[in-house]
Parts: structure tokens; C-alpha cells; sequence
């Protein structure tokens, strides 16, 4: 089969790859239809190079049919039509029964300290072959493979693999109150489905965004736009009454502009060999924190920070003396995704898409497309928000 490959900082290659098989009664196999690029594409693309192999396939929001199930599955059929979230999670743990399933128990990656392991995202996470490829073998497919009607197209149900959750989780996280201000800083994907969450359930929402283009495309869905400015903190609290947000949902990580210091660390880890790269990322590692400094700044007193973008440094500074005397509450942590797919079904099942998820795929491409497409998304070239592949063509 063809798959989309790591092969190096900032390359990718679609390659001929041996095809899945089933190697656990709850495995099945499927066949790739719509698979995305996620923003945390670009880390393994950009940063977390000491944690990938070449040869790697990249890859953890996808969809696609059935084509064959383990013996221990019994809710799958060949035929079905399924999307598969990024986390690999068992449904049956402490963890995944107190709605925890990014902390599985039965797929946590012991020895590296962390979470549930992931589809496609490096060793750090379990080394699992991703979704950007012909086929995939799918783990514990009985509880995490979710069924989706055989009509609609790929992209009415495929953002359930990720991102959709994972901004649902994060607007949940914010704490808003009924009628609140929820501020989104960064309108990438994951900043899109965030601020129109928040749009339907009527809260005033805000987003800081640099680019015309994706501000453009949230006003679409009735956000409230500002961009990136030295004085954002200061417009958000001219919006609330002099206090700041309710809450405050950092969309953006460690792939934020206007830091060097966070730049220069991560990209001189990347140049040690791998073992000392990890040990340097795992011990002296500092973020680009632009935008987390900017939601510490912008949320009111007693409010919530909500962190969905990724932070991966080991030393950050963080000003604590502002966060206690704010007394501001925390919230992050990968989405756990299953406990919010049976929320979201019925919202992207609904004809009149209220989280518009039909509006947000701006560039689609075929495997042999991919390596294009990374550096499109990376540099944010042609307008570029989100961007799917067809393994079947587009």
C-alpha cells in the first residue's frame, strides 16, 4: 500500500509500505477514505524529529470502510463506515470509564511517562503506524472505531477523529458561564471549531488571529475577530467591562510566532544526536509561550485558561506570581476523545451544520500529494487552514 512516511526534519515521502494485518483479537483493518494534516503534523515535521524513525507513518485523523475485524470484535462488520480517533483507548480501564481516555491504562506508553498511545505520532506516544496511508490497522477497534451513517461526505464526520473533540473539550475546559466571554487565541483548525462552539452556545466570542484569511473565515460563522497585536489584552478587556474573558482557550502551542528563545532551544535539540535530543527536549526544553502569556493576560480575575495547542518543554517560565494573585484555574491535556464523539454526533449529523464542519477543508490532495501539502500548511501558503487526503483520489 502507499503511506505517507517521515523521513526527516521537514521531509515526508510517499512510499510503497507492507500492508496492515491483524494482530489482535480487537484489530480491524481499514480502508482509508479522508485522512487529514493536523497542526500536530507539523511538530513531528518540525520539532519532535528525535522521537520519529524514517520510514514512520504519519497520520491520526482518519476514516474510512471496514475490511476485516479480529475475533474479538462483535459491533464491526465488513462494510461499515467508521471514523477512528486519534487516541488508542481500551473503554474498559479506570481511566477511559472516568472519561479519561487520552490516560488509558491499557495503552498508556509506560516507559517514556506517558499518556494513551496514538495513532502516528511518534515513539513518545507508542510508535503506532498512522492514518495517512491506503490502509490501517485500527487497535482496540471494539470501543474506539465509532460507526457513522453511510451517507454525507468524509468531511461531515471525519474531524471526530480530532480535532472536533479536541475543541470541545477545550471550550468544556474554559469554564464559561452562561452568557460569558470566550476568547480563542489562534484560528487553526482546532481555534475554527473552538470559537464556533462557543458562537453556539451563546457565549461572545473573540479570536486573536495574525492571518486575514482565517479571521475571515470564522467571521463566517459569527466570531468576533481581532488581530495579533501588542495591545490584544487590553482590546479584550475594553470588550468585557475592564475585567478580561470568562474564559480563554490557547489554540495555538508551541508553534507560536514572535519567540526566539522557544525557536533557538527546539531547534538546537533537533541538531543533537537523537538519545541526546530527547534528553534535551525532556530536561531543558522552553516553548514558544507568545500566546499562553497573552491568555494569562487577557482572562479576568478568577477566570480559566484553557490550553489546547501543544507545549512539549520541560523548562518553561511561567509567571506564577501573576497566575496566583489572578487566581487563575488551568485546564489542558490531550482530548479525550470518546467521551465527546456521542455529544458531537448528533451536531454533525444535523443538516444544518451549526458547528460548520463543511466549512473549514480549504486544500485536498491525494498520498502522492503530501509532501506539497506539508509545506503549505506549515508556511500557511494559499490561504491554507486544513487540508485532507484521499488515498482513493480526490
Amino acid at each position: 500500500m502507499k503511506a505517507v512516511t517521515w523521513q526527516g526534519k521537514r521531509k515526508v515521502s510517499t512510499e510503497t509500505v507492507p500492508d496492515p494485518t491483524i494482530q489482535q483479537p480487537t484489530d480491524a483493518i481499514i480502508e482509508v477514505t479522508s485522512t487529514a494534516i493536523c497542526g500536530s503534523d507539523l511538530h513531528l515535521y518540525e520539532v519532535l524529529g528525535p522521537y520519529m524513525t524514517p520510514g514512520d507513518i504519519l497520520g491520526h485523523e482518519p476514516m474510512g470502510i471496514v475490511r476485516e475485524v479480529g475475533s474479538g470484535i462483535t459491533n464491526l462488520s465488513e462494510g461499515d463506515r467508521v471514523v477512528i480517533p486519534f487516541n488508542i483507548s481500551c473503554g474498559h480501564c479506570w481511566m477511559c470509564t472516568n472519561g479519561l481516555q487520552s490516560q488509558c491504562e491499557t495503552t498508556q506508553v509506560r516507559e517514556k511517562g506517558t499518556g494513551a498511545s496514538l495513532l502516528g505520532f511518534s515513539e513518545l506516544y507508542g510508535a503506532v503506524p498512522g492514518g495517512q496511508a491506503e490502509y490501517l490497522r485500527v487497535p482496540h477497534a471494539d470501543y474506539g472505531a465509532q460507526k457513522i451513517p453511510a451517507d454525507g461526505p468524509d468531511e461531515q464526520y471525519l474531524f471526530l477523529s480530532d480535532i472536533l473533540p479536541t475543541a470541545w473539550q477545550g471550550v468544556e475546559y474554559a469554564n464559561v458561564p452562561e452568557g460569558g466571554t470566550l476568547v480563542v487565541f489562534g484560528l487553526g483548525p482546532v481555534g475554527q471549531f473552538a470559537a464556533r462552539i462557543g458562537v453556539h452556545r451563546g457565549y461572545q466570542v473573540i479570536a486573536v488571529e495574525p492571518e486575514a484569511d482565517r479571521r475571515a473565515m470564522a467571521e463566517r460563522h459569527g466570531v468576533k475577530t481581532i488581530p495579533w497585536g501588542d495591545d490584544v489584552a487590553e482590546q479584550i478587556r475594553e470588550e468585557t467591562y475592564g475585567r478580561g474573558a470568562d474564559g480563554v482557550v490557547d489554540a495555538v502551542g508551541m508553534e507560536a510566532h514572535s519567540a526566539p528563545l522557544g525557536r533557538t532551544m527546539q531547534n538546537v535539540a533537533g541538531l543533537l544526536p537523537d538519545k541526546l535530543a530527547q534528553k534535551a527536549t525532556e530536561t531543558i526544553g522552553v516553548d514558544a509561550l507568545t500566546a499562553l502569556n497573552s491568555a494569562f493576560d487577557a482572562v479576568r480575575r478568577g477566570g480559566t485558561v484553557s490550553i489546547l495547542g501543544v507545549y512539549g518543554g520541560a523548562k518553561d517560565p511561567i509567571n506564577m506570581m501573576k497566575l496566583f494573585d489572578k487566581q487563575v484555574n488551568l485546564r489542558m491535556g490531550q482530548a479525550n476523545v470518546r467521551r465527546w464523539t456521542d455529544t458531537l454526533m448528533p451536531l454533525v449529523s444535523d443538516s444544518s451544520d451549526p458547528l460548520g464542519v463543511k466549512d473549514l477543508t480549504t486544500h485536498t490532495g491525494g498520498l502522492d500529494d503530501a509532501a506539497d501539502l506539508y509545506r503549505t500548511f506549515q508556511h500557511k501558503d494559499d490561504g491554507c487552514i486544513k487540508v485532507v487526503l484521499k488515498p482513493r483520489g480526490v
